[in-house]
């Protein structure tokens, strides 16, 4: 099952995907009967993803198909916009750390956490901002978490997990040169994460290893590089940082970028990943 957020009269509704469109979960509930939350945010903070696929899985697909609202009318917003925590990952790709001339973490991952004002939805404009010449742009693999949880083993990390989705994670690089202690600050600016179209859930991705991610710049592919070649893997980074705090629904952790590119006004940036829609953003 994929869900998305879109902007429709006025408001961000949450939507089921299906083939050449969206149905609006109020649009599920008026048609069928049913309470499903209005949003993406609220359907996760109520536990209600997985029973909502299993519901989908035994409705009669043309009904609802006959709800669709079609592809081309759709204008997406971002998956939701009040995380209680998103966790970045940095360097999580050797090549990545070879870059900016530093190691890679080896034994821990370089996580820090970023602010929910900074959060902008597909097509969104990124600002740079005028206290950064070298502000980049990066493709990542988000993992969003489907239960609140603690202390969770690697292999049972599936189980908490609601879904992926793709993300374009910003840094303004040359404050984050001056010292490493400022690396919060280079990454909480507003606008610095894009975020969406599409919740993918666990069940539709066959093997996240497998997984190739891309940072696009100007509708060329930048760097890319498969989630197998991360230092630390995502069901791994779900497990350890459930050791440090507890996780919500609705958290997510960013899982790091193959490659950063610079951006400047007038640029478009973007992430592709196999079999997700792809986002992209217009640089201002």
């Amino acid at each position: 099952m994929r869900l998305t957020t879109l902007r429709l009269d006025g408001a961000e509704p949450g939507a089921l995907v299906r083939p050449g469109g969206a149905v609006p979960l109020t649009a599920l509930n008026d048609a069928f009967g049913t309470d499903w939350p209005g949003t993406v945010q609220e359907l996760l903070e109520r536990g209600r993803v997985e029973e909502l696929r299993d519901w989908v899985a035994g409705q009669d697909a043309a009904r609802l198909d006959g709800l669709v609202l079609p592809q081309e009318q759709l204008v997406y917003a971002p998956l939701y916009r009040r995380p209680r925590k998103i966790w970045g990952i940095g360097l999580n790709y050797v090549e990545h750390a070879a870059d900016l001339s530093e190691k890679a973490p080896s034994t821990e991952p370089a996580s820090f956490l970023k602010p929910d004002t900074a959060i902008i939805g597909p097509g969104d404009p990124i600002r740079i901002p005028p206290q950064s010449q070298r502000t980049t742009a990066e493709g990542e693999l988000g993992v969003v978490i489907g239960r609140e949880c603690k202390d969770v083993d690697e292999a049972d990390a599936p189980s908490v997990v609601a879904g992926f989705t793709t993300i374009v994670d910003m840094t303004a690089e040359d404050i984050l040169e001056k010292n490493p202690r400022y690396l919060t600050r280079s990454k909480s600016f507003d606008t610095f994460f894009s975020f969406g179209p599409e919740l993918v859930t666990v069940d539709e991705v066959d093997d996240v290893d497998a997984l190739e991610v891309a940072t696009v710049h100007n509708g060329q592919v930048h760097r890319r590089n498969v989630v197998s070649n991360m230092t630390f893997r995502p069901w791994w980074l779900v497990a350890f940082h459930s050791r440090v705090m507890t996780l919500l629904p609705g958290d997510v952790i960013s899982t790091g970028t193959p490659g950063a590119v610079h951006i400047r006004s007038g640029d478009t940036a973007g992430v592709q990943i196999t079999g997700f829609r792809e986002l992209i953003n217009p640089v201002a």
